[in-house]
C-alpha cells in the first residue's frame, strides 16, 4: 500500500527557514502529483503548494515567494523549502499524493495522505 512519510518539522523563529521531506512507497512516485497541505489548530486543512507529474508547481497565494516546492523522482521524495517564515505558518504538514496529471489544490484528488510533521514558528 502506498505510505507517505514527513520529516523536518520543528521550531524555528520567525524569519527562519526549514525544509520538510516525505518519502513515498508502494506507488510509483513519478506517475503521481504530490502536494502539501497544513492544518492549524481550530482550522481546516488548507492547501500549501502541489508539484505535478510533469513538474509545474502551484501555490497558496499567502506562500508565494517564501515556499518552493520540489521533487526527486529518483529518491521518491518530494520537498518543501519554506523560508521567511511567519508565526501563521504554524501548523502541522501533510504530504499527499494523487494519480491524477495535474491535481494542483483540488484536496478531493488526493487519495494518500501522510501523518504529518508539526511547524511551529515563534514571533
Amino acid at each position: 500500500q502506498v505510505q507517505l512519510v514527513e520529516s523536518g518539522g520543528g521550531l524555528v523563529q520567525a524569519g527562519g527557514s526549514l525544509r520538510l521531506s516525505c518519502v513515498a512507497s508502494g506507488l510509483t512516485f513519478s506517475r503521481y502529483g504530490m502536494a502539501w497541505f497544513r492544518q492549524a489548530p481550530g482550522k481546516e486543512r488548507e492547501f500549501v503548494a502541489a508539484i505535478s507529474r510533469s513538474g509545474g508547481t502551484y501555490y497558496q497565494d499567502s506562500v508565494k515567494g517564501r515556499f518552493t516546492i520540489s521533487r526527486d523522482n529518483a529518491k521518491n521524495t518530494v520537498y518543501l523549502q519554506m523560508n521567511s517564515l511567519k508565526s501563521e505558518d504554524t501548523a502541522i504538514y501533510s504530504c499527499a499524493a494523487s494519480p491524477s496529471f495535474s491535481p494542483a489544490a483540488r484536496i478531493s484528488a488526493y487519495g494518500s495522505w501522510g501523518q504529518g510533521t508539526q511547524v511551529t514558528v515563534s514571533s
